[in-house]
Formats: C-alpha cells, structure tokens, sequence
C-alpha cells in the first residue's frame, strides 16, 4: 500500500473546518491526550473480553478503578488510583516536555533533556492524580522513564545516545504530541526532532515511533488535514517494522466503522510486529527487545482507530480505550491526534471538566503557554530561513556572469 492508496469510509471524511486557529489546535490535542490518557488508565493491561465482562459491556465514558474500592492494594496496580478521571505517566510526561519548551523557548535536543527535563523529573514536587499526593515525578514514571535519569544524571552519557540499551516501548512517543505541535503543519520537521529529543530515552522502533507519532500530529494541525493525510503522512515517513505495522494496521481499519468489529481485527494485524505477545501482563523473551522488523504497539493501533472512527473524538478514542492491553497511553495518542484535527470542541466538555477536576490538573494552560512558545520560534525560524535564502542567493551565479 501507498501513502495514496487508501481507500473506504474514513477517506471520505470532510476536511476540518479552516477557522481552527493554532490555539485551538494546541488545546484540542493536548486536552484531547490528557482525556484519553483518564479513559484508559483504569482498563489498562486488560483484554476487550475482560474489559466488557468487568463493565457490563464496552467503556462508554470515565470509569472507577478496575477493583473498586479495593484499589490501594490489589496488585499489580497499588498504589496507584486509576479512574476516575485521574490521568497517568503519559499527561505528566506530556506536561514536563511542555515545561522545558517554556523554558528554553526553541526548538529541543537530546541535550534539552539532560539539562531540562531530568531536572524536573528529580527536583521539582508536583501534584501526582494517581499517588493523590505531592511527590517527585520520578516516584511515578516507568522503569523505561526511570531510564532517563539513571543514564543522564547518574551515568552522564552522551545525551544523544542514552536510549541505547532501555528496554524498547512507547516510553518516549506517549508524550511526543508538544513536538508535533511546535512543529504544526511540518510532519518532517516534527519527525526530525522528535527523533533527536527521544535519542535520549530510547532507541530502535521506540524511537522511531516518537518520531511518527510528532509527525502524525503535526500534520494533524494541517487546515485541510483529514485522518487520511495523517496515516499518509505517518507512512511517508517511517521506517522498518513501524511502518509496516501502521500500513498492515490501516489497511484492515479501513474496512470497519465501528470499533466494535474492529478490535479483533487491528489485534490481529499489529501481532506480528508486536514484541509483547498476547499476554500483555507476561511480555515474551522477545519483548522490549532493539529490531529493524518490529513496531510498538500503540501508534499503529491509534492510528488504525482514527481511521475506524473517521476523526469523532469519542468513536476514536473509546474504540482505543476498549481495545485494552497499553490503552492508556493508545487513548493519549489517538486524542492528540484527533483533538488536532477538531480543536478543543472536538473533546467532549464533561469529560475534560471531570479529568481536570478528579486529577486536579489545569488542563489549559499547558496549551496557552506552548502556543505561546510555538508562536515565538515560527516567527525565529521564519527569519532565520530568510537569512539562510539571502546567503544562498548570493551564492548563485547571476545570469551572464562567468566564474
């Protein structure tokens, strides 16, 4: 298949209207990820089958935790607080990796990271949904996140080579949307510096899927951007295993409109590419393991659901949510995405109320502060690329004059 070649009923979906300003773009998808990210906190591990016999039926909204109110110790999931609209790791990834654009007020590295984000993971207490409490990040994030500062702060590696040697998962493209943001209506662009900043948390497909999953969002923000153009984009840029899985996986959502007929089917299409293997709370001897011929799981299945959901917030995002297994952070992606592509209307207001209230997070000034920010390095970069096309003007011979 083709960038081109997709065909089927999320194709035909009408271009997002072009009153969308930028600040509605950055809003919708940030509030867009955090909501998804609550959606699937408290169904996460689980399969569609356990996930509809513990509800009743399919996830509809925001739900409690899995075990009730049993949840500050039943294992694996104590001491955690999932549900009830409190997000997860990846809104709090999201938000520090805002923070450091605040900050540095530019486009970021891998050097932005150890000097930036590290220090806010390890220094700087902060209200915790999950923990209800104040703590450091680092006592929330994941031993792939944990990774970061071991390599950076403690081992002070080469900060463009740190990933090397974690354990490869969506650890680095869960909090990737800011980039494709920065970088709006730029794939290429996102791509390449989502692959630079992840250079220092993960490597292999891990990597690679950050890069991809930017550069999904920043086309995304395209006027005339569909969710077609977004799996075209996405493929017109990735590489190996991630691109064969995003291509396998679409080519079969393309055939379904209901996320209900489709969970079986997109399971089945990313398998192969997936390291996890059907046990999602028993990874195989294979799992998390560096390949050129493998994908994350995630991105794929976002993108799969925003082409089954035709770019709706709630067909998109609930269709991820049931889906299971890592579906928090496959919500988080694919309402990044799809809150891009409609701007904050798209999310569903009592949703966003409830997360920002349950996890007691605003959930709009992140998008006020990287729009802000996202304007100022437009305007450096604009001026910066006609210094460059003054220079290489005059580089280039006049007509009738000889060297």
């Amino acid at each position: 298949m083709t960038p081109t070649s997709r065909s089927g009923p999320a194709a035909t979906t009408s271009p997002t209207p072009p009153a969308l300003t930028l600040e509605d773009r950055i809003t919708g998808s940030l509030v867009g990820a955090a909501v998804g990210d609550a959606l699937g906190g408290p169904v996460e591990g689980y399969t569609p089958e356990q996930i509809a016999e513990r509800h009743f039926g399919r996830v509809t909204g925001i739900v409690g935790p899995w075990h009730g109110d049993a949840w500050r110790t039943a294992r694996p999931l104590a001491p955690y607080h999932k549900g009830d609209g409190h997000v997860t790791d990846d809104t709090l990834m999201t938000h520090a990796l805002i923070r450091v654009y605040e900050t540095v007020r530019d486009h970021l590295d891998a050097y932005a990271v150890a000097d930036h984000l590290v220090p806010d993971l390890i220094s700087h207490p902060r209200w915790i949904p999950e923990l209800e409490a104040e703590a450091l990040p680092l006592q929330r994030i994941f031993l792939a996140e944990k990774w970061l500062v071991t390599r950076l702060h403690y081992g002070h590696a080469d900060p463009r080579e740190a990933g090397t040697g974690n354990i490869v998962n969506c650890g680095a493209a869960m909090y990737m949307a800011p980039v494709g943001l920065v970088n709006a209506a730029n794939p290429a662009a996102a791509y390449a510096e989502a692959l630079d900043i992840a250079g220092a948390h993960q490597s292999s497909y891990g990597r690679e899927a950050a890069g991809v999953f930017a550069a999904a969002v920043a086309e995304a923000c395209r006027p005339t951007a569909t969710p077609a153009t977004v799996v075209d984009a996405a493929l017109a840029l990735a590489k190996d295993g991630t691109r064969a899985a995003i291509e396998a996986v679409c080519e079969e959502a393309v055939r379904h409109t209901d996320f209900e007929a489709a969970l079986r089917p997109l399971r089945d299409a990313v398998a192969p590419f997936d390291t996890v293997g059907p046990d999602y709370r028993s990874p195989s001897l294979a799992a998390r393991r560096p390949s050129r011929l493998h994908s994350i799981e995630e991105l794929p299945i976002a993108l799969g659901m925003l082409l089954v959901g035709a770019g709706d917030y709630r067909r998109t995002v609930l269709g991820a949510v049931n889906y299971g297994r890592d579906c928090d952070s496959i919500a988080t992606m694919a309402g990044a995405i799809v809150g891009a592509l409609g701007g904050e209307a798209a999310v569903p207001g009592p949703w966003a109320k409830q997360v920002a209230e349950a996890s007691r997070l605003d959930l709009h000034a992140p998008a006020t502060a990287l729009a802000e920010v996202t304007r100022e390095i437009f305007m450096r970069d604009t001026a910066l690329r006609r210094v460059h096309e003054t220079a290489f003007i005059a580089l280039s011979p006049k007509p009738g004059v000889t060297a």
